[in-house]
Parts: structure tokens; C-alpha cells; sequence
């Protein structure tokens, strides 16, 4: 008997409960302000906060989210942590300190006491270069700190060098647990040698156990316009699903930057659509069970899968 989907099954069980793994908080009315969005941005220049988030996302099966840091300011960590200890909608943070810096094992140990830190985030954001830093023993030192206290690393907007980056991050601290976010949004190099390296940098991390890979950001332009057909994005899922497998692939909306793509429901939509060909126990590690591996997070409230 063949397994169950999510399009022939729905009508007798509940929908595949949702963890997503990547959503921004910040408040545009703070007296210190924030340091992104920008205030010429029109479309993200306002609260995002979890009660918007949550009426946003009503009519989905959301069950859970983990923040991801998008703000390069210290004490932001402990401003998002403050807000999901009252929040068990939250059930992690990616936060932002610089494994380089002299301050970071103080600080690193000052946020894992709260066990809603889950890890930090490093790349193409806040003028930073995760492959310049790698030559550096002080950084390396940082991320086996990091990996040593069982947190993770996102990368952040991921282009070709970040991604041989994360083989080398992975090479020198093997025992670090690295996903990769964006990585749809990335558009493989048309260049027949920068092609090659990108599939074989590809392929190397498929290979890596502790390597994850959120599908997210998966919207995107093309001729200025943004595609709404699930079909449009299906061959490059299909690229990165099939190098990582069904074990480590994430869900994640992005909100509210995806706001600049499309609303949340066509976020979803895509991801779904792609889902609906795949047996429901395969919806279920993309859209839930995967995240508790890639971030060891833990129920919070009953509603919670696991």
C-alpha cells in the first residue's frame, strides 16, 4: 500500500503541525530604535512583534517558532529573550555575537544560561565574512566554544564563497552543528566553473551529518515580478532536497522580510504544494521534526508536537 500524502489524507487526519524555523522580532517604536529595517522601508518599517505574527498565522498549523537575530546590537539577545520568556509561542533564539571577539566567551556563557539561546548566527550580514574569519585561531577557538556548549550556527544570505565557507567552518570544528538559511534564494552561478563549485560544495555538505538547510526565502523576483506557481521553484527544492535528504531540511517563512516577496499564506503555499507529493511522514520531519534536531528545542506549551 502506497504511503499517505498530505493531498490524500487531510480530509482524515489533522494537518502536519508547522515549527517555523526563521522568523525576525523587532519593535520600530523603541526609543533606541532598531537597526534594521531601514525607515525608508515601507513595507517592514513597523512592529513585528508575536501578537501580529500570531494573528497572521491563524489559519495555519503553526505550532512553534525560533527567532533568528536581525540586529548586530549586544543586548538585543537579552531584548528577544526577555520577550519569549512570556511568549511559548518561541521555542528558541539564533542570537548575534562574533565568535571572534575578545568579549565572546563571556558573553556566550552569560546567554546559554537561558536555554532558549539556541545558537548565533554569522555571514553576509552587518559587514561580516565568515571565510576571511576562518583564517583566524581566535575565531575557531569561538565556534568550538560554541559547538563545545551544543549550540548551532546559522549562516546568514548565502552566496558561493559562504557556502564553501560552511565546508570549511565544518572541516575545522566537525563537531558543529551549522545550518544553512536562504540557501533557494541563492542563485546558482551560471558560469560553467563557478556552477561545478557550487554542486560540488553542495555536495560535500549533503554529506556532513550536522549540516541542516532551512528552505526558506524560497520567493523571489524574476523579470520584476514574483512567481506564485509552486512548479516555478520546484527544481531548485528538488536540488537541495535531494543533496540533504529528508533529515535535515527545514521550514522556515522568513517573515516578515518574506513581506517583500508575498503575503505568509504564499509562502506557505509553495512549500506545501511541494510537500503534497511526499508521504506525510516526510511533511512531517520538513515541517516540524527536523528543527528539533537541528535545534534541540523543547515543548513548551501542551499544543507543541514531540
Amino acid at each position: 500500500m502506497a504511503a499517505a500524502t498530505i493531498e490524500d489524507s487531510t480530509a482524515q487526519t489533522p494537518p502536519v503541525p508547522i515549527i517555523d524555523t526563521h522568523i525576525h522580532l523587532f519593535d520600530t517604536t523603541r526609543s533606541q530604535g532598531v537597526p534594521w529595517p531601514d525607515k525608508s522601508n515601507a513595507v517592514l518599517y513597523k512592529p513585528a512583534l508575536p501578537d501580529r505574527y500570531r494573528k497572521l498565522t491563524a489559519p495555519f498549523p503553526i505550532r512553534g517558532v525560533i527567532e533568528v537575530e536581525c540586529s548586530p546590537w549586544v543586548e538585543d539577545n537579552q531584548w528577544v529573550l526577555d520577550i519569549a520568556a512570556k511568549e511559548k509561542l518561541i521555542l528558541g533564539t539564533v542570537g548575534n555575537l562574533d565568535p571572534g571577539d575578545p568579549e565572546f566567551p563571556k558573553q556566550l556563557e552569560r546567554f546559554h544560561k537561558n536555554p532558549l539561546f539556541k545558537g548565533i548566527r554569522y555571514g553576509n550580514i552587518w559587514n561580516r565574512n565568515l571565510s576571511a574569519e576562518l583564517s583566524k585561531p581566535k575565531f575557531i577557538d569561538g565556534l568550538k566554544l560554541l559547538a563545545d556548549a551544543g549550540l548551532s550556527l546559522d549562516t546568514a544570505n548565502p552566496d558561493l564563497v559562504l557556502i564553501e565557507a560552511a565546508i570549511t567552518a565544518t572541516d575545522k570544528v566537525p563537531s558543529l552543528r551549522l545550518i544553512i538559511d536562504h540557501l533557494p534564494q541563492l542563485n546558482p552561478p551560471s558560469a560553467t566553473g563557478d556552477h561545478n563549485r557550487y554542486l560540488a560544495a553542495i555536495k560535500q555538505l549533503g554529506q556532513r551529518p550536522q549540516v541542516f538547510v532551512k528552505i526558506s526565502q524560497v520567493l523571489r523576483r524574476e523579470n520584476g515580478r514574483v512567481p506564485l506557481d509552486p512548479s516555478f521553484y520546484k527544481d531548485r527544492i528538488d536540488l537541495i532536497w535531494n543533496h540533504f535528504g529528508d533529515d535535515r531540511v527545514l521550514y522556515g517563512s522568513d517573515w516578515p522580510n518574506s513581506d517583500q516577496w508575498g503575503d505568509y499564506r504564499s509562502v506557505l503555499n509553495v512549500v506545501r504544494e511541494f510537500c503534497k507529493t511526499k508521504p506525510i511522514s516526510v511533511a512531517e520531519k520538513y515541517f516540524w521534526k527536523n528543527s528539533v534536531a537541528a535545534y534541540r528545542w523543547t515543548k513548551r506549551d501542551p499544543g507543541q508536537p514531540g
